[in-house]
């Protein structure tokens, strides 16, 4: 199979459970809730994207095999295999991770980690399963590692969510695209935590800190 990729990058994850830990982060191509288009996000089911996904165009894009792609995130990655540990993203990831992309990049020595709106089954081999989801979107991944939902989302029943199979339930304040819409978002999501104790803040730290 050849893999559309957006971009691949070493970083530090910003974001969720694992935040602060060196990744490497696979940005694939393409969602099944949004184009990527400006033009098409008002009647997408998934409104607040702030990623790029569209095209091959950004740093180590491009399409690969499985082989190669994990070679190149080795590459990233650098000397030594302990505690290597890659992010698959998008766009939605599970749009075109199988079985050959798994197994090569556990033969590189990485410990996988996915980050989905949880519409498509994640593949059993993944090893971190975070599922952000979307209102309006048919979540079939109920079980996993992370749940992060993004807030405030009108249409999502977090109280159902609350008994869903994850190991975290994190809240997330949504990017409101300016800086007042921010501060509303991030007070939601404060106030959100406090009223419901099973949930914990997360915040995009890498926006904070001015990293990919």
């Amino acid at each position: 199979m050849s893999y559309a990729v957006k971009e691949t990058f070493l970083t530090i994850q910003g974001e969720g459970v694992h935040a602060g830990r060196k990744a490497v982060f696979l940005r694939f191509a393409g969602c099944n809730l949004w184009t990527g288009l400006e033009k098409d996000r008002s009647d997408a089911v998934c409104k607040f994207c702030d990623t790029d996904f569209v095209g091959m165009d950004g740093d180590n894009g491009g399409r690969y095999d499985a082989e190669a792609l994990a070679a190149k995130a080795a590459a990233l990655w650098g000397d030594g295999i302990e505690h290597r540990y890659i992010v698959l993203t998008g766009g939605e990831p599970m749009l075109q991770v199988d079985d050959a992309l798994v197994d090569a990049l556990h033969a590189q020595g990485f410990q996988i980690a996915i980050e989905s709106n949880g519409t498509i089954a994640v593949h059993p081999g993944i090893d971190w399963v975070c599922i952000s989801p979307k209102a309006g979107s048919d979540v079939i991944q109920r079980t996993g590692d992370e749940l992060k939902l993004v807030w405030p989302q009108a249409g999502s029943d977090a109280q159902e969510m609350e008994s869903w199979d994850f190991k975290h339930h994190l809240i997330q304040p949504m990017d409101g695209f300016s800086a007042e819409a921010n501060a509303a978002n991030q007070a939601a999501a404060m106030d959100f935590v406090s009223a419901n104790p099973k949930w914990r803040l997360s915040l995009q730290n890498h926006k904070i800190l001015g990293i990919a």
